[in-house]
């Protein structure tokens, strides 16, 4: 978990405000010296019974630990909805990318321009797949949950290296499947990194990463409250989520 800890070893300290684990979606708000942060990430479950074991042993207290504390969660392995506490609240320390370093604009909109006549991989079914199919080469979609049409996950080592331009699901940095995932890449391809649970940090570009297609809380409390009552990310975005993009330093798109 490499990766993990680089980010883990960069966010600074911090006070947990508020944790929110919601049906889809995780928040984490913070404060770093006076700065309210919120960072999202995508909530993982896993299969239990009601008289089993907590998935949450500190469920109630987790605001009584540190930011950085409630970080090192995201290394959980035996708990996959802990880890979805730590990457929000890796999310919500990191400080916001300086505005010169990004634009406003959405993934679907990066992978068809990019994709445009070439082979593309996206690691996560999104909704906005099916509006893709025309609009690139070859669209190959896998999932640990593979729809019609999908190919399961684990046939990633046979499609992510001939993949031109391969995008990535920040899910699978809960999941910690990542780092895998990053060096099948190959170094000819388009490496993008996508969706809510994406760090906008970059440290991403040291695993070669060339695009980071993620979102910035603008109004925290709209955000929580529709998270806490269940929503998807269409209603979470419209409750105040941005959606921005930062390209690795030197990357020339060719678009």
């Amino acid at each position: 978990m490499k990766l993990l800890n680089d980010l883990l070893a960069i966010i600074p300290e911090g006070e947990v405000v508020q944790v929110h684990i919601g049906l889809h979606w995780t928040a984490v708000v913070t404060e770093v010296e006076g700065r309210q942060g919120c960072g999202l990430s995508s909530t993982l479950h896993s299969p239990h019974e009601h008289g089993g074991e907590s998935q949450v042993p500190q469920a109630g207290f987790l605001t009584t630990l540190s930011g950085r504390e409630l970080a090192k969660l995201a290394l959980e392995v035996d708990r996959p909805t802990l880890a979805s506490v730590g990457v929000a609240a890796i999310n919500s320390l990191l400080p916001p990318p300086p505005p010169e370093l990004w634009d406003e604009g959405n993934a679907e909109h990066v992978i068809a321009a990019h994709g445009a006549g070439k082979r593309v991989v996206i690691v996560g079914h999104f909704p906005f797949v099916p509006r893709l199919k025309s609009k690139v080469g070859e669209l190959i979609v896998l999932d640990r949950h593979p729809r019609e049409g999908d190919l399961p996950a684990e046939a990633a080592p046979q499609v992510v290296p001939q993949a031109e331009v391969i995008a990535i699901t920040g899910m699978t940095l809960v999941n910690h499947t990542m780092e895998n995932l990053l060096e099948l890449c190959s170094p000819q391809s388009l490496v993008v990194i996508l969706g809510p649970s994406t760090p906008l940090s970059q440290v991403l570009f040291d695993y070669g990463v060339d695009m980071i297609c993620g979102s910035v809380v603008t109004a925290i409390e709209p955000v929580v409250r529709a998270v806490a009552q269940g929503a998807n990310f269409r209603q979470v975005h419209q409750a105040g989520v941005r959606l921005v993009n930062i390209v690795r330093s030197g990357f020339r798109s060719g678009v």
